[in-house]
C-alpha cells in the first residue's frame, strides 16, 4: 500500500501540511492524491473509531453468519446487495469456511437484533441459515485498544 494511504488509515486527522511533511511533498500534491483517490472509489470516507460503552448503554452488537442460496448469474452479490441495504447492518463480508456471508449489526438491545435477524434476515428467500453472535465485549478495534483502561471495580473476597 503507499505511504500516503497508510499514512490516513493510521490516522486520517492529520492535515495535508503534516502528510506533506511526513512524505516530503506539498500540500497540493498530497491534496490531489487524496481526490485521486476518493474519485477512484480507494478511499470510501473518513471515520472516528467511538467507544460506544462510555457514551451509549443500550447498545449491541452482533455477528450473524448466514448461508445462503448464491442466484445464478450473479453469486453471492445479489443477497450481499439486499442484507447492506438494511440500516441495522454495519458491514457484510463474504466469507469462506462454513458459511457464506457474515453479517455485522447493530441494536439497541438483544430483542431488537434478535426480531432483526428473525423477521427480516432470515425470511429472504437466498437465506438457507442464520447463527446469531452477541459481542460481549471489544478489546481492540481498527487498531486501537478499546477495553481495559477502565479500572476493575469488582472485589476479591478471601
Amino acid at each position: 500500500m503507499d505511504k500516503l494511504l497508510s499514512l490516513l488509515e493510521e490516522n486520517s486527522r492529520l492535515t495535508n501540511a503534516q502528510l506533506a511533511t511526513m512524505l516530503n511533498t506539498t500540500e497540493d500534491a498530497v491534496a490531489k492524491q487524496i481526490q485521486e483517490y476518493e474519485q477512484a472509489g480507494i478511499i470510501k470516507g473518513f471515520t472516528a473509531i467511538i467507544d460506544r460503552e462510555k457514551i451509549d448503554k443500550e447498545y449491541v452488537v452482533a455477528i450473524i453468519e448466514l448461508s445462503v442460496t448464491p442466484k445464478q448469474n450473479y453469486g453471492f452479490e445479489e443477497i450481499a446487495k439486499t442484507v447492506a441495504e438494511y440500516e441495522e447492518v454495519e458491514s457484510v463480508y463474504l466469507m469462506s469456511g462454513t458459511y457464506d456471508l457474515a453479517v455485522i449489526v447493530n441494536g439497541k438491545t438483544f430483542k431488537d437484533i434478535a426480531l432483526f435477524v428473525a423477521k427480516r434476515l432470515s425470511t429472504l428467500e437466498s437465506v438457507v441459515s442464520t447463527a446469531t453472535h452477541f459481542l460481549l465485549s471489544k478489546y481492540k478495534e481498527k487498531g486501537f485498544i478499546i477495553a481495559g483502561d477502565e479500572e476493575d471495580e469488582r472485589r476479591v473476597i478471601s
